[in-house]
């Protein structure tokens, strides 16, 4: 007998080749494991297993809901990169709003990102959503997902709030806010 979730990567796997070959495009090669640790290194932190899995035994980014999973490191726009900048902007501005320990995995547009929080036990997955921030950085935040699993589920599935048909379905789960977020940008 299998494991809830055993089966993840390979699903995500199969999904991630199939939308590439559906769209003409390839994947990019995974990142090795001492890219990993090297990334890790370089952030301070530990990334969870799965995101870790992910970038090693699936591709390093180029799948995934809409705009697809950022590289882990490489040239160009990496979540290394992202994460680095909005950690610089946050504490050299007025007002801080990003969190230590977040890592941005995917670029929604209009300065939105979908963010893995490395220091949780469930790797929460969050929404940053600054359109609408003044004075509060911890109002941009929300919880996309309480695991990268179920997040990564939601995406297999289809039934995200960021699908193109969402309004017209009930049951689609809405980001709510992330209760931790004043507490998380504080430290």
């Amino acid at each position: 007998m299998t494991t809830a979730g055993e089966d993840l990567i390979p699903r995500v796997t199969t999904k991630a080749r199939t939308t590439a070959t559906a769209t003409s495009t390839a994947l990019p090669p995974t990142a090795g494991a001492e890219e990993v640790a090297a990334a890790e290194t370089a952030l301070g932190f530990a990334l969870p297993p799965l995101l870790a899995r992910l970038y090693r035994e699936v591709a390093n980014g180029g799948y995934g809901p809409d705009y697809q999973l950022l590289p882990l490191i490489g040239p160009g726009r990496t979540v290394l990169s992202e994460y680095r900048s909005e950690r610089t902007a946050s504490t050299e501005g007025e007002t801080p709003y990003w969190p230590a320990g977040v890592l941005p995995i995917l670029d929604w547009g209009c300065a939105m990102y979908a963010a893995v929080d490395c220091l949780s036990e469930n790797a929460t997955v969050l929404l940053f959503e600054p359109n609408g921030m003044t004075d509060d950085g911890a109002v941009a935040w929300f919880v996309d997902a309480e695991s990268l699993t179920e997040w990564l589920e939601t995406w297999l599935a289809g039934t995200g709030w960021y699908r193109e048909d969402a309004d017209e379905h009930e049951d689609t789960p809405e980001p709510t806010p992330w209760q931790q977020a004043a507490a998380r940008i504080a430290r």
